[in-house]
């Protein structure tokens, strides 16, 4: 009996999954009357605007990546290494993205850093980009930290450290030939995860009126019929792609694991 209700569950919650994305892609297909086609699709794919704005959220979710490890690696290791009483604070604060509105730290940078201030980012492109990046690393930090945090509990931290430091190695050796290897499967989860969120963001990127392919779906919704349902599998299919991307990497690491 309980085998039954949970095989229910799991097809209830399938179909309540599965059922919108399937009349999503099935209408995105109906650009061609009387019969299904990829129509959509090539129009999406081959608008301008649509590679542009993509390749700028791409190179904006590729920088973000890149900074979130550079701060969050050493943060997390740092904690656990010298500071494991300060771990729930930390973790405290790692949350607060996900309790504070995006519109709220986006509004936050416009008035700290607008053209009258002592830092007027949002005077310039480049600017504007910087504070765009930073309010994306803001909001993947949960997502980043967490995923560091757990790979790092997976590791005898101070037995490495105390080995490496025994064979002369300095701290940024240590991290960077000994413990970012190790947490590579962790970082890569957290990576494919920032991506996506980045990606698909919207009010940041809208209140800082940057080309970021967030506000181009939205901009792109109202005036056209079938495109918008292209564009939302398309970004269902980048967020998935980053899912099994991240299971792909947890796996072989586990492999590799079990090889040594």
């Amino acid at each position: 009996m309980t085998r039954v209700f949970a095989w229910l569950s799991f097809v209830l919650g399938t179909l309540f999954f599965a059922l919108p994305l399937i009349g999503t892609f099935e209408f995105s297909l109906r650009a061609r009357r009387g019969e299904y086609s990829f129509d959509t699709y090539r129009n999406v794919l081959g608008d301008p605007q649509f590679q542009a704005t993509f390749l700028f959220s791409v190179v904006a979710a590729l920088v973000t990546i890149v900074i979130g490890i550079l701060i969050v690696v050493p943060a997390a290791f740092w904690v656990r290494l010298k500071l494991p009483r300060m771990r729930p604070v930390v973790e405290f604060i790692s949350l607060l993205p996900l309790v504070i509105p995006p519109i709220v730290l986006a509004f936050g940078y416009i008035r700290q850093f607008n053209t009258a201030s002592m830092i007027p980012l949002t005077g310039s492109a480049m600017g504007t980009n910087l504070l765009l990046v930073a309010g994306y690393s803001v909001l993947a930090l949960p997502y980043m930290y967490r995923a560091v945090d757990a790979g790092l509990r997976t590791l005898d931290v101070a037995t490495l450290t105390e080995a490496a430091q025994s064979l002369g190695a300095g701290w940024t050796t240590i991290l960077g030939r000994v413990i970012l290897p190790n947490l590579l499967a962790s970082v890569l989860s957290g990576a494919f995860l920032t991506f996506a969120i980045v990606i698909g963001e919207y009010v940041i990127a809208a209140l800082l009126n940057r080309p970021a392919f967030g506000p181009y779906m939205v901009l792109i919704g109202p005036n056209r019929a079938y495109e918008p349902a292209a564009l939302a599998v398309i970004a269902f299919a980048i967020t998935w792609g980053c899912m099994g991307l991240m299971q792909l990497a947890m796996r072989l690491t586990r492999a590799n694991r079990k090889k040594r």
